[in-house]
């Protein structure tokens, strides 16, 4: 989840509860490697297709995406162990650990390299860590209003919260989401140790509508949305009409992106 301004973090919370209510086509849960993983996997004659989620997010967050591609795209949404029916780990919840299991768990399913990644607001920090780290298994990179690296650095920091947010978060959250944020900005310090994802496909789609709102923290937060041309030139940013919920409230900005990358790495399927 982005802390983006007080009604933003707020509003991700209760999408995630009301997103978790309807069930992907083609879900299931598999005993993988001595543990069950929660998935979804469409297969067909292209590259595969990987989603990650936010903090909180479970992947029917992304169920008014899925229709619009899965009828001729290889897609695969998975819940990171914790969620739904995916069993927990004993790992640390850092971008290192998340990003390993995930290729692991790739691998497992026969979807081999290169990957088109698709990440929002924490996932796609993973994501960029992904990218970054094995550059030569990664087709394409689209971050749906992604956490910045330094997203909880500086006036981000969890001690400039409001304070009623802070015990929401504090009531709301599970034990794996704490886990996850106490490992976040250890997270985007690894996504910044390594060169740039630029040789290849880089879109990202920043919400706009918090543009509009005026406080200190959510300066902050609309500054590191512009920032992310810096650290991917070349890239191409996509400003939509949406909160930090995009997958939700704008899903065919997503489609049309992930269709936009294909045609450009695939364009005679």
């Amino acid at each position: 989840m982005n802390v983006r301004s007080f009604s933003t973090l707020l509003g991700i919370l209760l999408a995630t509860l009301v997103s978790g209510c309807a069930s992907l086509p083609n879900t299931t849960t598999e005993k993988i490697r001595d543990r069950n993983v929660e998935f979804a996997l469409t297969k067909h004659d292209t590259i595969p297709i990987v989603f990650e989620n936010g903090l909180g997010g479970r992947m029917e967050y992304w169920n008014k995406v899925i229709p619009k591609i899965s009828s001729d795209t290889t897609t695969f949404l998975y819940n990171r162990p914790g969620y739904g029916r995916s069993d927990e780990v004993s790992t640390p919840r850092d971008g290192t650990h998340v990003v390993d299991e995930l290729r692991s768990l790739l691998q497992s399913k026969g979807l081999n390299p290169p990957y088109l990644l698709v990440g929002h607001s924490l996932g796609g920090l993973y994501m960029q860590l992904f990218a970054r780290r094995y550059p030569n298994q990664v087709s394409a990179l689209i971050l749906v209003d992604s956490t910045h690296p330094e997203q909880f650095k500086g006036k981000g920091a969890p001690d400039n919260w409001p304070s009623w947010f802070k015990v929401a978060f504090s009531l709301w959250t599970s034990k794996v989401e704490k886990d996850e944020m106490e490992y976040i900005n250890q997270t985007g310090e690894a996504v910044l140790s390594l060169p740039s994802f630029t040789e290849k496909p880089v879109i990202i789609l920043s919400a706009s509508q918090p543009m509009k709102n005026k406080s200190e923290l959510a300066d902050y937060a609309n500054d590191k949305r512009k920032d992310f041309m810096r650290l991917y030139p070349g890239s191409k940013q996509v400003w939509v009409d949406s909160g930090h919920a995009i997958p939700l409230e704008e899903p065919e900005s997503v489609a049309s992106a992930i269709r936009e990358v294909l045609m450009s790495i695939e364009p005679n399927k």
